[in-house]
Protein backbone atom coordinates (compact mmCIF):
# COMPACT_ATOMS: atom_id res chain seq x y z
CA UNK A 1 0.00 0.00 0.00
CA UNK A 2 2.49 2.37 1.20
CA UNK A 3 4.60 1.40 -1.92
CA UNK A 4 2.11 2.47 -3.84
CA UNK A 5 0.88 5.72 -2.50
CA UNK A 6 2.18 8.59 -4.91
CA UNK A 7 1.32 6.01 -8.01
CA UNK A 8 -2.66 6.87 -6.84
CA UNK A 9 -2.54 10.86 -5.92
CA UNK A 10 -3.28 11.91 -9.84
CA UNK A 11 -6.78 10.55 -10.31
CA UNK A 12 -6.60 7.91 -13.69
CA UNK A 13 -8.92 9.99 -15.94
CA UNK A 14 -7.48 13.12 -15.04
CA UNK A 15 -6.76 13.77 -19.09
CA UNK A 16 -10.11 13.25 -20.05
CA UNK A 17 -12.07 14.78 -16.68
CA UNK A 18 -14.09 18.35 -18.00
CA UNK A 19 -12.37 20.09 -15.57
CA UNK A 20 -13.96 23.75 -16.49
CA UNK A 21 -10.97 25.83 -14.26
CA UNK A 22 -7.18 24.91 -13.98
CA UNK A 23 -5.16 26.69 -11.12
CA UNK A 24 -1.21 26.57 -11.17
CA UNK A 25 -0.16 27.59 -8.12
CA UNK A 26 -1.42 26.64 -4.82
CA UNK A 27 0.08 29.76 -2.61
CA UNK A 28 -2.73 31.90 -0.99
CA UNK A 29 -4.00 33.50 -4.33
CA UNK A 30 -4.16 30.27 -6.13
CA UNK A 31 -6.31 28.30 -2.67
CA UNK A 32 -8.41 31.06 -2.86
CA UNK A 33 -9.48 31.27 -6.45
CA UNK A 34 -10.04 27.68 -6.16
CA UNK A 35 -11.87 27.87 -3.41
CA UNK A 36 -14.16 30.45 -5.10
CA UNK A 37 -14.85 28.67 -7.89
CA UNK A 38 -15.54 25.04 -6.59
CA UNK A 39 -18.21 27.07 -4.00
CA UNK A 40 -19.91 28.77 -7.16
CA UNK A 41 -19.63 24.98 -8.90
CA UNK A 42 -16.98 25.04 -11.39
CA UNK A 43 -15.19 21.84 -11.46
CA UNK A 44 -11.36 22.83 -10.90
CA UNK A 45 -8.08 21.42 -10.66
CA UNK A 46 -5.30 23.07 -8.65
CA UNK A 47 -2.09 22.20 -9.37
CA UNK A 48 1.58 22.99 -7.24
CA UNK A 49 5.22 22.13 -8.08
CA UNK A 50 5.38 21.88 -4.40
CA UNK A 51 2.86 22.27 -1.35
CA UNK A 52 0.00 24.37 -0.57
CA UNK A 53 1.83 27.93 0.41
CA UNK A 54 5.58 27.04 0.03
CA UNK A 55 6.45 29.83 -1.60
CA UNK A 56 5.84 33.61 -1.02
CA UNK A 57 2.86 33.01 1.45
CA UNK A 58 5.18 31.43 3.84
CA UNK A 59 7.67 34.37 3.65
CA UNK A 60 4.97 37.22 4.43
CA UNK A 61 5.46 39.28 7.29
CA UNK A 62 1.94 37.70 8.57
CA UNK A 63 0.09 40.81 8.33
CA UNK A 64 -3.51 41.61 7.03
CA UNK A 65 -3.52 45.03 7.29
CA UNK A 66 -4.30 48.56 4.96
CA UNK A 67 -0.72 49.26 3.75
CA UNK A 68 -0.15 52.57 5.49
CA UNK A 69 2.91 53.52 3.70
CA UNK A 70 0.51 52.85 0.27
CA UNK A 71 -1.31 56.50 0.93
CA UNK A 72 2.47 58.02 0.37
CA UNK A 73 2.02 57.06 -3.16
CA UNK A 74 -1.60 57.98 -3.53
CA UNK A 75 -2.61 54.06 -3.89
CA UNK A 76 -6.12 55.06 -2.26
CA UNK A 77 -8.25 52.45 -3.73
CA UNK A 78 -5.85 49.57 -2.70
CA UNK A 79 -5.59 50.89 1.00
CA UNK A 80 -9.37 50.93 1.12
CA UNK A 81 -10.06 47.39 -0.70
CA UNK A 82 -7.03 46.44 1.78
CA UNK A 83 -8.90 47.35 4.96
CA UNK A 84 -12.21 46.36 3.44
CA UNK A 85 -10.72 42.80 2.87
CA UNK A 86 -9.28 42.83 6.52
CA UNK A 87 -12.69 43.46 8.26
CA UNK A 88 -13.50 39.84 6.50
CA UNK A 89 -10.76 38.09 7.13
CA UNK A 90 -11.26 38.86 10.52
CA UNK A 91 -15.07 37.63 10.07
CA UNK A 92 -14.14 34.26 8.15
CA UNK A 93 -11.16 33.45 10.31
CA UNK A 94 -11.55 34.31 13.41
CA UNK A 95 -8.83 31.52 14.66
CA UNK A 96 -6.27 32.94 12.16
CA UNK A 97 -6.79 36.66 11.58
CA UNK A 98 -6.83 38.94 14.80
CA UNK A 99 -6.62 42.92 15.44
CA UNK A 100 -2.96 43.67 16.47
CA UNK A 101 -1.76 47.19 17.74
CA UNK A 102 0.78 48.85 16.05
CA UNK A 103 3.18 52.17 16.93
CA UNK A 104 4.82 54.39 14.88
CA UNK A 105 7.29 55.75 16.68
CA UNK A 106 8.30 59.48 15.33
CA UNK A 107 11.99 61.18 15.54
CA UNK A 108 13.62 64.74 14.93
CA UNK A 109 15.36 62.78 12.41
CA UNK A 110 12.33 61.11 10.85
CA UNK A 111 11.30 61.99 7.32
CA UNK A 112 7.73 61.63 8.22
CA UNK A 113 6.81 63.92 11.01
CA UNK A 114 4.06 64.43 13.80
CA UNK A 115 1.61 66.58 10.94
CA UNK A 116 2.23 64.19 8.18
CA UNK A 117 1.99 60.98 10.18
CA UNK A 118 -1.01 62.31 11.72
CA UNK A 119 -2.74 63.12 8.43
CA UNK A 120 -1.78 59.73 7.06
CA UNK A 121 -3.71 57.96 10.68
CA UNK A 122 -6.87 59.95 10.02
CA UNK A 123 -7.06 58.91 6.21
CA UNK A 124 -6.00 55.46 7.12
CA UNK A 125 -9.88 55.76 9.67
CA UNK A 126 -11.39 57.39 6.89
CA UNK A 127 -11.05 54.55 4.49
CA UNK A 128 -11.49 51.90 6.08
CA UNK A 129 -14.91 50.87 5.54
CA UNK A 130 -16.01 49.48 9.03
CA UNK A 131 -14.99 50.88 12.66
CA UNK A 132 -14.23 47.03 14.72
CA UNK A 133 -10.78 48.24 15.25
CA UNK A 134 -10.12 51.06 17.34
CA UNK A 135 -9.07 54.67 15.91
CA UNK A 136 -5.88 56.02 15.61
CA UNK A 137 -4.14 57.92 18.51
CA UNK A 138 -1.29 60.33 18.90
CA UNK A 139 1.02 60.25 21.52
CA UNK A 140 3.31 62.60 23.53
CA UNK A 141 6.96 61.52 23.76
CA UNK A 142 5.80 60.85 28.14
CA UNK A 143 3.19 58.42 26.78
CA UNK A 144 5.51 56.76 24.31
CA UNK A 145 8.10 56.57 26.95
CA UNK A 146 5.27 55.17 29.30
CA UNK A 147 4.02 52.48 26.90
CA UNK A 148 7.25 51.07 25.38
CA UNK A 149 10.08 52.34 27.77
CA UNK A 150 12.69 50.34 25.76
CA UNK A 151 12.33 52.45 23.07
CA UNK A 152 15.44 55.14 22.12
CA UNK A 153 14.25 58.29 23.53
CA UNK A 154 17.15 60.53 21.66
CA UNK A 155 15.49 63.05 19.27
CA UNK A 156 11.70 61.22 20.30
CA UNK A 157 9.01 63.74 19.35
CA UNK A 158 6.12 61.15 20.19
CA UNK A 159 4.28 58.26 18.05
CA UNK A 160 1.29 57.17 16.24
CA UNK A 161 -0.58 53.94 17.92
CA UNK A 162 -2.86 52.39 15.35
CA UNK A 163 -4.45 48.64 15.03
CA UNK A 164 -4.30 46.40 12.14
CA UNK A 165 -4.41 42.63 11.52
CA UNK A 166 -2.18 39.33 11.60
CA UNK A 167 -2.17 36.01 10.93
CA UNK A 168 0.68 34.79 13.09
CA UNK A 169 0.29 31.72 10.58
CA UNK A 170 -0.28 32.91 7.09
CA UNK A 171 0.10 28.95 5.57
CA UNK A 172 -2.87 27.83 7.76
CA UNK A 173 -5.16 30.77 5.39
CA UNK A 174 -4.06 28.75 2.08
CA UNK A 175 -4.26 25.47 3.67
CA UNK A 176 -7.78 26.05 4.84
CA UNK A 177 -8.92 27.78 1.72
CA UNK A 178 -7.30 24.62 -0.31
CA UNK A 179 -9.39 22.29 2.34
CA UNK A 180 -12.27 24.75 1.22
CA UNK A 181 -11.81 24.23 -2.23
CA UNK A 182 -11.20 20.20 -2.08
CA UNK A 183 -14.43 19.65 -0.09
CA UNK A 184 -16.30 21.39 -2.52
CA UNK A 185 -15.40 19.04 -5.25
CA UNK A 186 -11.81 20.94 -6.77
CA UNK A 187 -8.81 18.33 -7.32
CA UNK A 188 -6.52 19.37 -5.40
CA UNK A 189 -2.66 17.96 -6.57
CA UNK A 190 0.07 19.10 -4.63
CA UNK A 191 3.70 18.40 -5.65
CA UNK A 192 2.45 18.51 -9.43
CA UNK A 193 5.09 20.73 -11.27
CA UNK A 194 3.26 22.04 -14.89
CA UNK A 195 5.89 21.37 -17.81
CA UNK A 196 3.91 22.85 -20.02
CA UNK A 197 0.73 24.75 -21.49
CA UNK A 198 -1.07 23.08 -24.08
CA UNK A 199 -1.63 25.09 -27.02
CA UNK A 200 -4.53 24.21 -29.58
CA UNK A 201 -5.69 26.29 -32.54
CA UNK A 202 -4.48 29.90 -30.58
CA UNK A 203 -6.38 29.14 -27.28
CA UNK A 204 -4.33 27.22 -23.98
CA UNK A 205 -6.62 24.19 -23.72
CA UNK A 206 -4.87 22.68 -20.82
CA UNK A 207 -1.58 21.71 -18.41
CA UNK A 208 1.01 18.94 -19.34
CA UNK A 209 2.28 18.67 -15.40
CA UNK A 210 4.66 16.03 -13.68
CA UNK A 211 3.98 14.21 -10.02
CA UNK A 212 6.91 15.25 -8.68
CA UNK A 213 6.42 12.59 -6.11
CA UNK A 214 6.26 9.32 -8.57
CA UNK A 215 7.95 10.87 -11.80
CA UNK A 216 4.88 9.99 -13.92
CA UNK A 217 3.43 12.58 -16.67
CA UNK A 218 -0.05 13.59 -17.01
CA UNK A 219 -2.45 16.54 -19.10
CA UNK A 220 -5.09 17.88 -17.96
CA UNK A 221 -8.03 20.05 -19.92
CA UNK A 222 -9.74 22.97 -19.05
CA UNK A 223 -11.23 25.73 -21.58
CA UNK A 224 -9.50 28.31 -18.74
CA UNK A 225 -5.96 28.06 -17.37
CA UNK A 226 -4.71 30.74 -14.53
CA UNK A 227 -1.42 30.52 -14.14
CA UNK A 228 -0.80 32.25 -10.68
CA UNK A 229 2.50 30.79 -9.52
CA UNK A 230 3.78 33.95 -8.19
CA UNK A 231 7.71 34.41 -8.87
CA UNK A 232 7.18 31.77 -11.02
CA UNK A 233 4.33 33.10 -13.42
CA UNK A 234 7.08 33.35 -16.20
CA UNK A 235 8.63 30.19 -15.65
CA UNK A 236 5.30 28.63 -16.57
CA UNK A 237 4.78 30.84 -19.66
CA UNK A 238 8.08 30.28 -20.47
CA UNK A 239 7.88 27.49 -22.75
CA UNK A 240 4.72 29.20 -24.81
CA UNK A 241 5.84 32.90 -24.88
CA UNK A 242 10.03 32.52 -24.54
CA UNK A 243 10.25 35.99 -26.44
CA UNK A 244 7.44 38.03 -24.65
CA UNK A 245 8.28 40.35 -22.37
CA UNK A 246 8.44 39.81 -18.55
CA UNK A 247 5.79 40.13 -16.13
CA UNK A 248 7.27 39.39 -13.08
CA UNK A 249 10.00 41.50 -11.58
CA UNK A 250 10.09 40.33 -7.79
CA UNK A 251 11.39 41.78 -4.81
CA UNK A 252 13.37 39.81 -2.05
CA UNK A 253 12.64 40.20 1.33
CA UNK A 254 13.70 38.68 4.62
CA UNK A 255 12.87 38.47 8.19
CA UNK A 256 14.50 37.25 11.25
CA UNK A 257 13.04 35.48 14.49
CA UNK A 258 14.33 36.24 17.69
CA UNK A 259 13.60 35.37 21.09
CA UNK A 260 11.66 38.62 23.29
CA UNK A 261 14.44 40.56 24.38
CA UNK A 262 15.66 43.71 26.76
CA UNK A 263 12.82 46.71 25.81
CA UNK A 264 10.72 44.89 23.91
CA UNK A 265 7.94 46.10 22.72
CA UNK A 266 4.34 44.96 23.83
CA UNK A 267 3.15 46.02 20.95
CA UNK A 268 4.52 45.71 17.12
CA UNK A 269 6.70 48.64 15.86
CA UNK A 270 6.45 49.96 12.60
CA UNK A 271 9.83 51.65 12.79
CA UNK A 272 11.65 54.09 9.85
CA UNK A 273 15.05 52.92 9.44
CA UNK A 274 17.58 55.50 9.84
CA UNK A 275 20.41 53.83 7.55
CA UNK A 276 17.72 54.39 4.62
CA UNK A 277 14.20 55.94 6.01
CA UNK A 278 12.61 52.78 4.34
CA UNK A 279 9.45 51.26 7.06
CA UNK A 280 10.03 48.27 8.95
CA UNK A 281 8.16 45.95 11.74
CA UNK A 282 9.80 44.79 14.71
CA UNK A 283 6.49 42.46 15.35
CA UNK A 284 5.45 40.05 18.88
CA UNK A 285 4.85 36.90 16.81
CA UNK A 286 4.48 33.29 17.68
CA UNK A 287 5.92 33.71 21.40
CA UNK A 288 8.63 35.79 19.74
CA UNK A 289 9.52 38.26 17.68
CA UNK A 290 9.32 38.76 13.76
CA UNK A 291 11.97 41.43 12.21
CA UNK A 292 11.82 42.37 8.78
CA UNK A 293 11.39 43.29 5.90
CA UNK A 294 14.13 44.07 2.97
CA UNK A 295 13.44 45.26 -0.19
CA UNK A 296 15.91 44.35 -2.67
CA UNK A 297 15.31 43.39 -6.70
CA UNK A 298 16.15 40.21 -6.71
CA UNK A 299 17.55 38.04 -9.95
CA UNK A 300 18.93 35.01 -8.58
CA UNK A 301 16.68 31.59 -8.50
CA UNK A 302 13.66 31.73 -6.34
CA UNK A 303 13.39 28.37 -5.38
CA UNK A 304 16.50 28.71 -2.95
CA UNK A 305 16.47 32.12 -1.12
CA UNK A 306 18.21 32.91 1.63
CA UNK A 307 18.44 35.99 4.01
CA UNK A 308 21.66 37.71 3.09
CA UNK A 309 23.99 38.05 5.95
CA UNK A 310 24.21 42.17 4.71
CA UNK A 311 20.15 41.94 5.08
CA UNK A 312 20.98 39.99 8.64
CA UNK A 313 23.09 43.07 9.78
CA UNK A 314 20.96 45.21 8.89
CA UNK A 315 17.86 44.65 10.51
CA UNK A 316 20.26 43.82 13.71
CA UNK A 317 21.51 46.83 13.41
CA UNK A 318 18.22 49.04 13.10
CA UNK A 319 16.85 46.75 15.78
CA UNK A 320 19.41 47.97 18.31
CA UNK A 321 19.03 51.56 17.01
CA UNK A 322 15.43 51.54 17.88
CA UNK A 323 15.49 49.55 21.20
CA UNK A 324 18.58 49.57 22.54
CA UNK A 325 18.19 47.28 25.01
CA UNK A 326 18.27 45.14 22.64
CA UNK A 327 21.68 44.34 21.99
CA UNK A 328 20.76 41.56 19.34
CA UNK A 329 23.73 39.99 17.54
CA UNK A 330 23.86 36.92 14.78
CA UNK A 331 24.13 34.70 17.76
CA UNK A 332 20.55 35.65 18.75
CA UNK A 333 19.11 35.03 15.68
CA UNK A 334 16.71 31.98 16.16
CA UNK A 335 16.45 31.56 12.19
CA UNK A 336 15.33 33.57 9.46
CA UNK A 337 13.37 33.32 6.37
CA UNK A 338 12.87 35.41 2.89
CA UNK A 339 10.98 34.94 -0.15
CA UNK A 340 10.40 37.32 -3.28
CA UNK A 341 7.30 39.62 -3.93
CA UNK A 342 5.96 38.63 -7.38
CA UNK A 343 5.69 42.25 -8.10
CA UNK A 344 5.09 44.16 -11.76
CA UNK A 345 8.51 43.99 -13.54
CA UNK A 346 9.79 47.19 -13.08
CA UNK A 347 13.51 47.30 -14.19
CA UNK A 348 14.25 51.32 -13.19
CA UNK A 349 13.40 53.27 -9.78
CA UNK A 350 12.57 53.04 -5.89
CA UNK A 351 11.23 49.08 -4.79
CA UNK A 352 8.97 50.60 -2.92
CA UNK A 353 7.35 52.56 -5.11
CA UNK A 354 6.00 49.13 -7.06
CA UNK A 355 2.73 48.58 -6.76
CA UNK A 356 1.52 46.05 -4.70
CA UNK A 357 -1.96 46.16 -6.29
CA UNK A 358 -3.01 43.16 -8.37
CA UNK A 359 -2.89 42.60 -11.99
CA UNK A 360 -5.59 40.24 -13.81
CA UNK A 361 -3.10 39.92 -16.86
CA UNK A 362 -5.79 38.36 -19.57
CA UNK A 363 -3.41 37.14 -22.29
CA UNK A 364 -6.04 37.10 -24.45
CA UNK A 365 -6.54 40.55 -24.53
CA UNK A 366 -3.21 41.62 -24.59
CA UNK A 367 -2.22 38.73 -26.79
CA UNK A 368 -5.06 38.25 -29.56
CA UNK A 369 -2.77 34.46 -30.47
CA UNK A 370 -3.61 33.32 -26.98
CA UNK A 371 -6.67 32.80 -25.97
CA UNK A 372 -8.18 30.92 -22.30
CA UNK A 373 -5.23 31.99 -20.53
CA UNK A 374 -4.76 34.61 -17.70
CA UNK A 375 -1.93 35.05 -15.18
CA UNK A 376 -1.63 37.21 -12.16
CA UNK A 377 0.61 39.83 -11.16
CA UNK A 378 1.43 40.69 -7.90
CA UNK A 379 -1.57 40.58 -4.81
CA UNK A 380 -1.27 41.11 -1.11
CA UNK A 381 -1.87 38.55 1.57
CA UNK A 382 -4.67 40.81 2.82
CA UNK A 383 -6.29 41.33 -0.24
CA UNK A 384 -6.11 37.67 -1.77
CA UNK A 385 -10.37 36.83 -1.26
CA UNK A 386 -11.02 39.83 -3.62
CA UNK A 387 -8.32 38.96 -6.05
CA UNK A 388 -9.96 35.87 -6.37
CA UNK A 389 -13.57 36.79 -6.47
CA UNK A 390 -12.67 39.31 -9.57
CA UNK A 391 -10.48 36.60 -11.26
CA UNK A 392 -13.79 33.91 -10.95
CA UNK A 393 -15.61 36.54 -12.14
CA UNK A 394 -13.07 36.88 -14.88
CA UNK A 395 -13.06 32.90 -15.77
CA UNK A 396 -16.60 32.91 -15.77
CA UNK A 397 -16.62 36.18 -18.62
CA UNK A 398 -14.66 33.90 -20.27
CA UNK A 399 -16.18 30.68 -20.34
CA UNK A 400 -19.57 32.54 -21.75
CA UNK A 401 -21.58 32.13 -18.59
CA UNK A 402 -23.52 34.08 -15.87
CA UNK A 403 -21.64 35.26 -13.82
CA UNK A 404 -23.24 33.96 -10.03
CA UNK A 405 -22.32 35.73 -7.01
CA UNK A 406 -18.98 34.99 -4.73
CA UNK A 407 -19.80 33.91 -1.16
CA UNK A 408 -16.34 33.67 0.33
CA UNK A 409 -16.98 37.19 2.02
CA UNK A 410 -19.41 35.03 3.95
CA UNK A 411 -18.70 31.63 4.39
CA UNK A 412 -16.30 31.14 6.83
CA UNK A 413 -12.82 29.19 5.86
CA UNK A 414 -13.48 25.81 7.37
CA UNK A 415 -11.65 26.21 10.97
CA UNK A 416 -14.25 30.01 11.32
CA UNK A 417 -17.39 28.12 11.31
CA UNK A 418 -19.37 29.63 14.28
CA UNK A 419 -20.90 32.99 15.22
CA UNK A 420 -19.21 33.01 18.54
CA UNK A 421 -15.86 31.86 18.52
CA UNK A 422 -14.74 32.94 22.24
CA UNK A 423 -17.64 30.40 23.40
CA UNK A 424 -16.66 27.73 21.42
CA UNK A 425 -13.09 27.92 22.28
CA UNK A 426 -14.55 28.19 26.09
CA UNK A 427 -16.31 24.93 25.33
CA UNK A 428 -13.42 23.16 23.90
CA UNK A 429 -11.12 23.61 26.50
CA UNK A 430 -13.40 22.48 29.24
CA UNK A 431 -14.21 19.35 27.39
CA UNK A 432 -11.19 18.24 25.23
CA UNK A 433 -9.02 16.82 28.38
CA UNK A 434 -6.05 18.85 27.20
CA UNK A 435 -4.07 21.21 29.39
CA UNK A 436 -4.93 24.85 28.39
CA UNK A 437 -1.79 25.20 26.55
CA UNK A 438 -2.61 22.31 24.39
CA UNK A 439 -6.03 23.30 24.10
CA UNK A 440 -5.12 26.72 23.02
CA UNK A 441 -2.81 25.41 20.32
CA UNK A 442 -5.46 23.52 18.70
CA UNK A 443 -7.90 26.55 18.48
CA UNK A 444 -5.03 28.40 17.47
CA UNK A 445 -4.52 26.72 14.54
CA UNK A 446 -7.41 24.96 13.52
CA UNK A 447 -9.95 26.79 15.18
CA UNK A 448 -13.62 25.24 15.03
CA UNK A 449 -11.79 21.69 13.57
CA UNK A 450 -9.88 21.21 17.03
CA UNK A 451 -12.37 18.79 17.95
CA UNK A 452 -11.57 16.97 14.48
CA UNK A 453 -7.94 17.05 15.80
CA UNK A 454 -8.24 15.48 18.67
CA UNK A 455 -10.82 12.75 17.26
CA UNK A 456 -7.59 11.12 15.25
CA UNK A 457 -6.28 10.21 18.62
CA UNK A 458 -9.18 7.68 18.97
CA UNK A 459 -8.77 5.67 21.99
CA UNK A 460 -4.68 6.16 22.86
CA UNK A 461 -3.80 8.10 24.98
CA UNK A 462 -0.19 8.20 23.46
CA UNK A 463 -1.50 10.43 20.42
CA UNK A 464 -2.84 13.76 22.95
CA UNK A 465 0.45 14.12 24.28
CA UNK A 466 3.33 16.34 22.93
CA UNK A 467 6.05 14.63 20.65
CA UNK A 468 9.01 17.10 22.48
CA UNK A 469 9.95 17.04 25.55
CA UNK A 470 10.54 20.74 26.57
CA UNK A 471 7.54 21.96 24.72
CA UNK A 472 5.74 25.26 24.85
CA UNK A 473 2.13 26.59 23.75
CA UNK A 474 3.99 27.15 20.04
CA UNK A 475 5.79 23.93 19.63
CA UNK A 476 3.63 21.51 21.36
CA UNK A 477 2.91 19.52 18.74
CA UNK A 478 0.70 16.02 19.83
CA UNK A 479 0.39 13.08 17.52
CA UNK A 480 -2.80 13.56 16.44
CA UNK A 481 -1.80 16.39 14.42
CA UNK A 482 0.62 14.34 12.12
CA UNK A 483 -2.78 12.35 11.33
CA UNK A 484 -4.61 14.53 10.52
CA UNK A 485 -1.97 16.25 8.46
CA UNK A 486 -1.77 13.66 6.57
CA UNK A 487 -5.28 12.28 6.46
CA UNK A 488 -7.23 15.83 6.03
CA UNK A 489 -4.98 18.68 5.11
CA UNK A 490 -3.51 17.49 2.20
CA UNK A 491 -0.27 16.92 3.32
CA UNK A 492 1.93 14.65 1.38
CA UNK A 493 5.29 15.34 3.22
CA UNK A 494 6.74 15.80 6.45
CA UNK A 495 8.07 19.37 5.60
CA UNK A 496 4.25 19.78 4.64
CA UNK A 497 3.00 18.44 8.08
CA UNK A 498 5.65 20.26 10.14
CA UNK A 499 5.92 23.57 8.03
CA UNK A 500 2.70 24.14 7.24
CA UNK A 501 0.20 22.47 9.25
CA UNK A 502 1.56 21.93 12.61
CA UNK A 503 3.31 25.08 12.40
CA UNK A 504 6.09 23.54 14.54
CA UNK A 505 8.39 24.38 11.86
CA UNK A 506 8.45 27.91 12.16
CA UNK A 507 8.58 27.56 15.67
CA UNK A 508 12.42 28.26 17.82
CA UNK A 509 13.71 25.13 16.77
CA UNK A 510 12.33 24.85 13.41
CA UNK A 511 10.79 21.37 14.29
CA UNK A 512 14.48 20.41 14.58
CA UNK A 513 13.38 18.62 17.91
CA UNK A 514 10.34 16.82 16.81
CA UNK A 515 10.92 15.83 13.05
CA UNK A 516 12.32 12.09 13.90
CA UNK A 517 8.78 11.52 16.07
CA UNK A 518 6.57 12.87 13.64
CA UNK A 519 7.79 10.30 11.40
CA UNK A 520 7.76 7.88 13.22
CA UNK A 521 3.96 8.60 13.96
CA UNK A 522 3.57 8.11 10.39
CA UNK A 523 5.54 4.94 10.39
CA UNK A 524 3.12 3.57 13.57
CA UNK A 525 0.10 4.67 12.18
CA UNK A 526 0.13 5.26 8.28
CA UNK A 527 2.27 2.61 7.28
CA UNK A 528 5.35 4.77 5.73
CA UNK A 529 8.36 2.01 5.54
CA UNK A 530 11.11 3.03 7.86
CA UNK A 531 13.19 3.85 4.65
CA UNK A 532 10.59 6.55 4.02
CA UNK A 533 10.50 8.10 7.24
CA UNK A 534 14.37 8.60 7.80
CA UNK A 535 14.95 9.88 4.02
CA UNK A 536 11.67 12.53 5.06
CA UNK A 537 13.50 13.70 7.74
CA UNK A 538 16.62 14.20 6.03
CA UNK A 539 15.30 15.79 3.58
CA UNK A 540 13.32 18.27 6.14
CA UNK A 541 16.63 18.90 7.72
CA UNK A 542 18.22 19.79 4.61
CA UNK A 543 15.46 22.00 3.78
CA UNK A 544 15.63 24.08 6.96
CA UNK A 545 18.86 24.56 6.24
CA UNK A 546 17.88 27.45 4.02
CA UNK A 547 16.88 29.32 7.55
CA UNK A 548 20.52 29.53 9.01
CA UNK A 549 18.54 28.15 12.05
CA UNK A 550 20.44 28.58 14.98
CA UNK A 551 19.76 24.93 16.27
CA UNK A 552 21.23 23.68 13.30
CA UNK A 553 24.97 22.93 14.22
CA UNK A 554 23.71 21.11 17.80
CA UNK A 555 21.87 18.68 15.37
CA UNK A 556 22.61 14.89 15.11
CA UNK A 557 22.44 13.26 11.99
CA UNK A 558 18.83 12.28 11.15
CA UNK A 559 18.31 8.47 12.52
CA UNK A 560 21.15 8.46 15.36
Amino acid sequence: MEANATETRVPQDVARYPFDLIVVGAGINGAGIARDAAMRGLKVLLLDKGDIASGTTSWSTRLIHGGLRYLEYYEFYLVWESLSEREKLLRIAPHLVKPLPFMVPIYESSKRGPTLVGLGMFMYDALSPSKSMRRHKMLSREEVIERAPGLNTEGLVGAALYYDGQAEYAERLAVENAVSAHEHGAVVLTYAEAEGLIVEDGAVVGVEFEDVLSGTKHEARAPVTVNVAGPWVDQVLDRMRPDEERLIGGTKGSHLIVDPFPGAPETAMYVEARRDGRPYFIVPWNGRYLIGTTDIRYEGDVDLVIADDDEIDYLIEETNSVIPEANLTRDKVLFTYSGVRPLPYQPEGSTSAVTRSHIIHDHAKEEPRIGGLISIVGGKLTTYRNLSRQTVDRVYKKLGQEVPRSRTAAVPLPGGETSDFARFSADFKLTSGLTDDLAERLLRLYGTRAPDVLAEAGDDPSLRVPLAANFTLETGIIGAEVLYALRRELAATLRDVLLRRTMVGMGPKVGLDVDQAAAKIAVQYLGWASERAAREVAEFRDYVRRYKPRDLRELQPAGA
